[in-house]
């Protein structure tokens, strides 16, 4: 049995597929855009350790008390400047 990786769910016509690999959910999900125009969203059900610390560490939800500031991937306060 394949471990599953991602979950593909598209809410506009209620259709859920689960995957083995990222890059066959990323590619249904822009088959079905581009078929049926419907947003579908996936839920990754795991990653490496080292990738799940670095989104820790660099605080990609957006909120600042998520953000690990003694990070080497803490972009600051002015992130926005660096663009």
């Amino acid at each position: 049995m394949v471990e599953k990786r991602a979950t593909v769910t598209c809410p506009e016509c209620a259709r859920t597929e689960a995957f083995g690999k990222l890059g066959r959910a990323r590619s249904f999900i822009e088959t079905h855009r581009s078929e049926t125009g419907h947003d579908a969203t996936w839920e990754l059900h795991r990653l490496a350790a080292g990738v799940e610390r670095a989104g820790d560490d660099a605080g990609v939800c957006g909120r600042a008390e998520c953000t690990a500031t003694k990070s080497p991937l803490y972009l600051g306060d002015d992130a926005s400047d660096r663009d």
